[in-house]
């Protein structure tokens, strides 16, 4: 295609995880190629919401140095577990990685016992390397303990040592609707989710100050209010920090066109998730978006409320990238 001056042509391809299958990574180069073979030059911008794949997004737009540390997994069990040391004493640490319910076989699922421990500990080893600030990422837990084990093993590791935590959430979820919300699809069921729940609140009410009622407290099972209510960790909302962080405004402005994409498109996705974060924008700054997602679960309606311009399934890289051609005719 022959370009026009004045007019942008790159497609900026800005992905989520397919979580379990794909990292954004993989699904940005799976679109990329599909967009390159039908003459598309890209901009690929892999990116993520505070869950699964935050700590890649994140490195690859503000850098640092992939480090390792043993750390429990949600059931206590040993486990190696990634973080990021950049400049200037600032760390990476992802939630997933420690306590992340990929790490819990579906038959192995224990809701009531599954325990944020290894954030702490991975919390602290970033610490230990000399981080001030860390940034954690919250989604994609298998605990629902309201963040008991992390900040039994900050204690344990010697507190954060005038080191401060700010938090990239993924949901805007209260404390108290954590188990409610989340916790089935963490394996309880109706009668542990009541359990669950009782001990939130009991919990709340032992802590330095009550994080129910305020918004984002319930990411990864009340971890994100927990840290909040005992440390003073400050909150903020996963996607747009990610986004931010990887200067997206400024090579959206640039781009043709936006195609973002995740493993399921539903009513969710509506909830301030990644996918709406990327749209908003889009629309406001007159950019079209499109969207290439592993399962489509939203009606017409909810798509024109994302205002996405086109939205195809596909699930491997090989059906993404062949989606992203055809996706090349409209855009």
């Amino acid at each position: 295609m022959a370009a026009i001056p004045g007019v942008p042509h790159t497609i900026l391809v800005a992905p989520d995880s397919f979580k379990g299958t794909l990292s954004a990574a993989e699904v940005a180069e799976a679109i990329g190629r599909g967009l390159e073979a039908a003459g598309r030059p890209v901009d690929l911008c892999p990116v993520a919401d505070g869950g699964e794949g935050t700590l890649d997004a994140l490195v690859l737009a503000l850098g640092g140095a992939l480090r390792t540390a043993t750390v429990s997994d949600p059931l206590g069990r040993e486990i190696e577990a990634s973080f990021a040391i950049g400049d200037g004493g600032l760390a990476i640490v992802e939630t997933a990685a420690a306590s992340g319910l990929g790490l819990v076989e579906p038959g192995e699922r224990e809701p009531i016992a599954a325990s944020t421990f290894g954030t702490g500990e991975l919390i602290m080893a970033a610490i230990e390397q000399g981080a001030e600030v860390v940034y954690l990422g919250v989604g994609g837990s298998a605990t629902t303990d309201g963040g008991a084990g992390a900040i039994r093993a900050i204690h344990e590791g010697g507190g954060l040592k005038g080191a401060r935590i700010v938090i990239l959430c993924d949901v805007r979820t209260p404390f108290e609707n954590a188990a409610r919300v989340f916790a089935p699809q963490k394996g309880a069921d109706t009668r542990q989710v009541a359990r669950l729940t009782r001990r939130l609140n009991d919990q709340a009410g032992r802590l330095p100050r009550d994080p129910r009622g305020v918004p984002m407290t319930g990411a990864a099972g009340g971890l994100s209010g927990g840290l909040w209510a005992q440390f003073g960790a400050e909150l903020v909302p996963g996607a747009q920090f990610v986004l931010d962080a990887a200067d997206f405004d400024r090579r959206m402005r640039a781009a043709r066109a936006v195609v973002t994409g995740e493993g399921k498109l539903d009513q969710q996705s509506l909830a301030g998730k990644l996918v709406s974060e990327i749209s908003t924008r889009a629309r406001q700054a007159g950019v079209p978006c499109h969207a290439i997602v592993g399962t489509r679960e939203l009606d017409s309606f909810g798509t024109r409320v994302l205002d996405l311009q086109a939205v195809f399934e596909a699930s491997t890289p090989r059906q993404i990238s062949a989606a992203a051609r055809r996706l090349a005719d409209v855009v």
